[in-house]
């Protein structure tokens, strides 16, 4: 039976490649990639030889009805990201929505993704939390941040290196500097670190030392 199967890739470290998303790569007839040029190293590294085609955000509309019809006429397909979950905060979900309404089988495999590392040593509680991916980075910033002064759950944002402190500053605005927050960054990497402390505690840390690397933050909730 064809089918869509999504595979999580490492997120840092390519130990963290499951024998059985290696065997999958290597088994479907098309690895749909969100950049060619990264997970080409990454089948490179694991002697994978399936074909592979360009599908991301700029392009997931143009192509889904071409893969559609390759799915219903018996291909089996593989759907990867840069690094993690296909389809959180990365694309996917379209692909996905797509074959549930045409009636075609998705699997998705478990794997590497930043989130549950970060929540995990945050210190926060884990056992109810809120994932925000990443904020708008203009329009629509401030309401989704205002939306969520009340909430109890542990939350949990993407952020990018050169816009961390300008949202560390967003939090202290709406949530006050003695909320207490866990920036955790590149996860699985040789140079991971989790700095955990006041919003202010955690901004002059960064204004004193610029991060680099791909971010998670993790902010406690409302008390």
């Amino acid at each position: 039976m064809s089918k869509l199967i999504l595979v999580p890739t490492p997120i840092g470290n390519l130990g963290d490649m499951t024998f059985r998303a290696v065997e999958v790569l290597k088994s479907v007839d098309l690895i749909l990639a969100e950049d060619t040029r990264n997970t080409g190293k990454l089948l490179k590294h694991f002697e994978i030889e399936s074909t592979m085609q360009s599908f991301h955000a700029h392009n997931e509309h143009r192509a889904l009805d071409r893969v559609v019809e390759r799915l219903k006429s018996g291909d089996t397909i593989a759907l990867v990201s840069d690094a993690g979950s296909p389809g959180i905060s990365d694309p996917g979900f379209l692909l996905v929505r797509a074959c549930v309404e045409a009636d075609i089988l998705v699997e998705a495999l478990p794997g590497p993704t930043a989130i549950v590392p970060a929540l995990t040593i945050s210190g926060f509680p884990t056992d109810r939390f809120v994932f925000e991916g990443f904020l708008p980075p203009k329009k629509g910033r401030h309401k989704r941040v205002e939306a969520l002064v009340e909430e109890t759950r542990t939350m949990v944002f993407y952020e990018s290196p050169h816009r961390i402190l300008k949202t560390l500053a967003l939090f202290v605005e709406y949530f006050g500097e003695e909320r207490s927050v866990a920036v955790v960054r590149e996860i699985t990497k040789i140079h991971e670190e989790a700095i955990r402390g006041t919003l202010a505690e955690v901004i002059a840390h960064f204004e004193a030392t610029p991060p680099k690397g791909e971010i998670v933050v993790v902010l406690k909730g409302k008390e």
